[in-house]
């Protein structure tokens, strides 16, 4: 490749705003035949033109190829523009230079439009706004990556969550809006004592609907650990106001902490949750822990037809055998089961981990729950 570009450089590389000018150039050719460059991508090949200078052709090919190039469907464009513009001489005179975009840069917080820059005056030229929010940014950043402010905010952010489990038939009816569904023969013959016995209006009824039961176990171990109080937060905002919802931590042992998580205040709830699960950071025996749970609550009438939300990563201690047999129990009983693990959107996760592995056979659907953006999305696959 060397070869193929060898030459002499462009003249007046010695002088900066020249060299600077032609960077720019370059780069301008390159989004000419639609090759995508980067702002900040501009930048770093400026301070590499400047680093690696333009006496070799070579060296000034393989600079831009490596900051300006982010996809390899572009490199016969870049040979390309290349040959083309170093080779036959725009690069020797630069280009006279076009006014610059002004480019207002606007926090969106919903404060309305982006205010213009301070002390300058209102100007015709064409004004490129760019617009970024620090909430989008947050929802998609992995929990075990935020700082501690960052999660404080995302906590804030979840409070304002509403889980609702989906609903079911009820054997109770109710009154029917419209006259469809089966007569109510005691509402009709009373409004027709008001009437002189003549059924003027006739009553119907129709099916009621109730919400489902929620379960959510969460699993509290030591390798849950970034994740473990932010799942507490959602399963708070999914306790708060409503009734229904049955919460346990899972740990070397079933602990139920629904009473502990039943205060609006969520840090008050989060911290009398931590008293009461003595097992919080430690093992994890997700078999027996399920085993518990079906036997005392599960089978008996607390996952009969319920939702259940199980979070943890699914590294277990325990006999993976003893974790299929009773997640194959509770998916006999329960109307959905859904996993969530925090680690499905790591890069190339794969569920080879044995309790995961046993497991997933007995699962509905299988998500994330490593940000605010997948906790959002699981309230919405809940509530499906």
């Amino acid at each position: 490749m060397a070869d193929d570009h060898a030459g002499t450089g462009p003249a007046g590389a010695a002088d900066d705003r020249a060299a600077t000018e032609v960077a720019v150039g370059f780069v301008r050719a390159l989004r000419g035949v639609g090759i995508a460059v980067p702002v900040g991508a501009t930048l770093t090949w400026a301070h590499a033109l400047a680093e690696v200078g333009s006496d070799r052709i070579d060296a000034v090919y393989w600079a831009g190829r490596a900051t300006l190039l982010t996809r390899p469907e572009d490199l016969p464009a870049y040979d390309a523009v290349f040959a083309s513009f170093w080779r036959q001489g725009p690069a020797l005179t630069a280009p006279p230079a076009a006014p610059p975009e002004r480019i207002t840069i606007a926090l969106d917080d919903g404060a309305g439009d982006a205010p213009d820059a301070a002390g300058e005056e209102p100007s015709d030229q064409p004004v490129v706004t760019v617009r970024w929010s620090a909430t989008e940014v947050l929802r998609e950043r992995d929990f075990a990556e935020c700082s501690a402010d960052e999660l404080a905010e995302a906590h804030r952010l979840m409070a304002a969550l509403r889980v609702r489990a989906t609903p079911r038939p009820s054997r109770r009816r109710r009154q029917a809006s419209r006259p469809h569904g089966r007569p109510d023969l005691r509402r009709t013959v009373r409004a027709a004592l008001r009437s002189g016995g003549e059924p003027v209006r006739r009553h119907h009824t129709e099916p009621d609907v109730r919400p489902r039961r929620l379960v959510l176990l969460v699993d509290v171990s030591g390798s849950m650990e970034p994740y473990a109080r932010s799942l507490v937060r959602f399963v708070h905002a999914a306790v708060v106001g409503r009734g229904r919802v049955e919460v346990f931590a899972l740990g070397t042992r079933l602990t139920r902490i629904t009473r502990e998580l039943a205060s609006r205040d969520p840090d008050a709830a989060l911290a009398r949750a931590a008293v009461a699960v003595s097992d919080w950071s430690g093992g994890t025996r997700l078999g027996d822990g399920l085993r518990r749970f079906n036997d005392e609550w599960g089978v008996r009438g607390t996952a009969r037809g319920a939702i259940v939300v199980i979070c943890s990563d699914g590294w277990d201690r325990g006999d993976p055998e003893v974790l299929a047999e009773q997640m194959a129990r509770l998916h006999r009983v329960a109307h959905r089961v859904i996993w969530v693990n925090p680690l499905k959107a790591s890069p190339g996760y794969q569920p080879l981990a044995r309790g995961m592995a046993a497991a997933l056979p007995h699962v509905d659907r299988f998500v994330e729950g490593h940000s605010l953006g997948s906790l959002e999305r699981l309230a919405e696959e809940i509530a499906a």
